[in-house]
C-alpha cells in the first residue's frame, strides 16, 4: 500500500466528534436524508464502536486542507431496508479505501460523504476514523437520492470511475471504467443485486479544490445542527418540528396518519407509495407520497405540491425525530416537512439529472421552494 502523505491544514479547523455529537447527526442526518440513506441508528451504532476502540471522528472544513489533496467519496449502494435484517460488518469502507490506493497506486488523503442522509452519514465518518483520514464538511448531494450519478460530483464533470465496492463478504469489485455515469450506475446496481442488495462503493478520488467548489457545503455541520435543534426542543417541551423548519426555511405541509403502504423492493431499490389521512388542520384532506428510496412526491387531494429536488421529509409528529423509508408502518401519525433544496441541484444541468423526469415524472414540472429568507413570488 502507498506510504500516507502528510496533509497540512489548520488543526483549528478540526473537529472531533463526540459521542453527543453522533447522537444528534442521527437525528440530522436522518432529516436530510428524506427517508433513505440507511437507517441512521444502525450507522450511529457502528460509529460509536468504532470510537469506543479509540478511533477519532474528525470533520474538517473543505478550504482546510491543500488545494491539490486528493479525496475519495464513498457511500453505501443498494435498498435501506436490506440494511433492517442485515446490519454491516463495519469495515466494508475501510477495504474500499485500500483497495482504491492500491488500485491508483496513491495514499488518500481525506474521505468525502457522497450523501448526507441516513447511515451515509455515519458510514464514511467510520471509514475515514479506521484509516487514521478527516472526513471534510460536506457532501455530494445536500440530502439523500437513489441513484450515484444524482450527486453534484457527477453532475458537474467528474467521472466516478474507476471506483471500488465491497461487501460484507470480503468481496472487492473494481469498475475500471464506464463511458457514462448512468451506465456506472447501471452496472454497480446490478452487482449489489448480486451481493445481497447492500455494499459500500469508492468513487475515483478527487482534487480538494473540486470538492470545494462542487460539493455541498457544511452538510455535516448542519445535519449536527439539526438534530441539536430537535433534542433542545425536546428538552424545554417546545414544538421539535417547528425548531427544524425555523433552521432549515422548511414548512410543515401536511399532518396525517398512514392509511396505506405500498412497497417492495426492485432492480436494487425500494419502490412504493404510502397514502396519508389528514388530521387537525388538515382534517378530511388526504395525500401521498411517491417512494424510491427517498420521498420523490407529495400530493394533497391529488395535486403536486412538493418533488425532487426540494427534500420531502416525515417526521414523528409527537417526538420531531425523522422517519426512514424501512420504518414506516401503518397508523403512524406523521408530519411532512418541506425544505428547499441547495442551489446546486437547480440548475437546468442538475435538473436532467434530479429533477422529477429523472425518476419517471415526465409530466411534473419542479416549482422550487422559496429559499431560507427569501418569500414565495
Amino acid at each position: 500500500m502507498p506510504e500516507t502523505r502528510k496533509q497540512k491544514y489548520d488543526d483549528a479547523a478540526l473537529r472531533r466528534l463526540t459521542p453527543e455529537d453522533l447522537d444528534a447527526l442521527e437525528i440530522g442526518a436522518g432529516i436530510l436524508g428524506t427517508g433513505g440513506g440507511g437507517n441512521p441508528y444502525q450507522g450511529k451504532l457502528l460509529a460509536l464502536e468504532a470510537m469506543k476502540a479509540g478511533y477519532e471522528m474528525k470533520v474538517l472544513a473543505t478550504d482546510a486542507i491543500e488545494a491539490d489533496a486528493l479525496c475519495m467519496s464513498i457511500g453505501g449502494i443498494g435498498a435501506p431496508v436490506v440494511g433492517v435484517e442485515r446490519i454491516r460488518e463495519g469495515r466494508e469502507g475501510l477495504r474500499c479505501l485500500r483497495a482504491m490506493e492500491e488500485l491508483i497506486r496513491t495514499p488518500i488523503d481525506a474521505i468525502v460523504c457522497e450523501e448526507i442522509g441516513g447511515a451515509n452519514a455515519m458510514n464514511p465518518l467510520v471509514t475515514a476514523a479506521l484509516g487514521g483520514l478527516p472526513i471534510l464538511d460536506c457532501d455530494g448531494m445536500g440530502r439523500a437520492f437513489p441513484e450515484m450519478q444524482m450527486t453534484t460530483f457527477s453532475i458537474y464533470g467528474h467521472s466516478s470511475t474507476p471506483s471500488v465496492m465491497c461487501d460484507l463478504h470480503g468481496n472487492a469489485v473494481i469498475f475500471s471504467h464506464a463511458v457514462s455515469e448512468v451506465w456506472h450506475e447501471r452496472m454497480a446496481r446490478a452487482c449489489v443485486v448480486a451481493q445481497g442488495g447492500a455494499a459500500m462503493l469508492a468513487t475515483a478520488p478527487m482534487q480538494a479544490h473540486y470538492v470545494h467548489q462542487y460539493g455541498i457545503p457544511k452538510s455535516f455541520t448542519k445535519a449536527i445542527a439539526l438534530g441539536e435543534a430537535v433534542i433542545r426542543a425536546r428538552k424545554a417541551q417546545e414544538d421539535p418540528i417547528a425548531a427544524v423548519c425555523a433552521l432549515e426555511g422548511g414548512r410543515r405541509v401536511f399532518n396525517g396518519k398512514i392509511t396505506d403502504l405500498k412497497r417492495h423492493l426492485r432492480g436494487g431499490f425500494v419502490v412504493g407509495d404510502m397514502k396519508l389521512a389528514g388530521f387537525d388542520d388538515c382534517a378530511g384532506q388526504t395525500a401521498n407520497v411517491a417512494i424510491q428510496n427517498e420521498f420523490l412526491v407529495f400530493r394533497r387531494d391529488g395535486v403536486i405540491e412538493v418533488c425532487v429536488p426540494d427534500l420531502i421529509v416525515l417526521l414523528d409528529v409527537d417526538t420531531g425525530y425523522p422517519i426512514t423509508t424501512e420504518m414506516l408502518r401503518y397508523g403512524q401519525r406523521v408530519a411532512v416537512v418541506a425544505i428547499p433544496c441547495h442551489e446546486l441541484l437547480r440548475s437546468a444541468r442538475a435538473l436532467e439529472v434530479v429533477g422529477p423526469a429523472a425518476f419517471g415524472y415526465p409530466d411534473i414540472t419542479y416549482s422550487p421552494l422559496p429559499a431560507p429568507g427569501r418569500k414565495a413570488a
